[in-house]
């Protein structure tokens, strides 16, 4: 999914990317800590699941061929002149190759791709790519370590909020988790824009109440909904 693509699904206008980035600027003015948004169409590729899938499906169907295997080479000898024995694994080998690759391209139907990944795996990846955003967007190394980044992963419909250390010992993670639930709701009703305000809102409560400000402030991130490629 391309950026653009991920931006349809999204339904945010620049109207609202300009609200949610003044909602996040609004929250930082109420406190020393820094909030970060970013989307992403998908946290990993999935792409050796979908291949794992194909290929059992391919020799499930194998299975289901090979009793009829000489019906098959019957078959073969009507349409071709001086057949082998060696042309029925031929033919074994190319109906599963085909399979392979005609069900690899299926299960990248994100439907139904959805249904082929471990739940476990995605919950994973959604993790694991959070936590790459978070130390590669430099959340991590914000003055007193008080960031925090929501994320959101499109394809998985999970979100994640990821506290530096210092917001850590004074937040507890169920209180991120509980907000984090609530914007995965928003999402799935279609309404990303009052997701995201929402959670700024909630997420700058939080922070305002444990990191009131502490003297001049500068801003350390990005205030806008950062939209991932990968």
């Amino acid at each position: 999914m391309t950026v653009k693509q991920l931006n349809r699904k999204l339904g945010l206008s620049d109207a609202d990317l300009k609200e949610i980035r003044e909602a996040v600027a609004k929250a930082e003015d109420k406190t020393s800590g820094e909030i970060a948004l970013a989307v992403t169409a998908e946290s990993s590729s999935y792409a050796e699941w979908e291949l794992v899938a194909a290929a059992i499906t391919a020799l499930a169907l194998f299975l289901c061929v090979f009793p009829m295997s000489a019906q098959i080479y019957a078959w073969l000898g009507f349409r071709f002149w001086g057949i082998e024995p060696w042309y029925l694994s031929l033919f074994h080998g190319g109906l599963i190759s085909i399979a392979v690759v005609a069900l690899y391209f299926l299960y990248n139907i994100p439907v139904i791709d959805a249904l082929v990944i471990p739940a476990s795996v995605k919950n994973k990846s959604v993790t694991n790519r959070a936590m790459r955003h978070f130390a590669e967007s430099g959340i991590y190394c914000t003055d007193n370590h008080s960031g925090i980044l929501v994320f959101v992963s499109w394809f998985e419909k999970q979100v994640r909020i990821v506290a530096d250390r210092h917001i850590s010992e004074k937040v507890s993670e169920d209180l991120w988790n509980i907000i984090a639930d609530e914007v995965a709701e928003n999402m799935g009703k279609g309404s990303t824009k009052e997701a995201f305000l929402s959670a700024v809102e909630k997420c700058g409560q939080l922070l305002a109440e444990n990191f009131p400000p502490d003297g001049e402030k500068k801003n350390q991130l990005d205030d806008g909904l950062v939209i991932l490629e990968d």
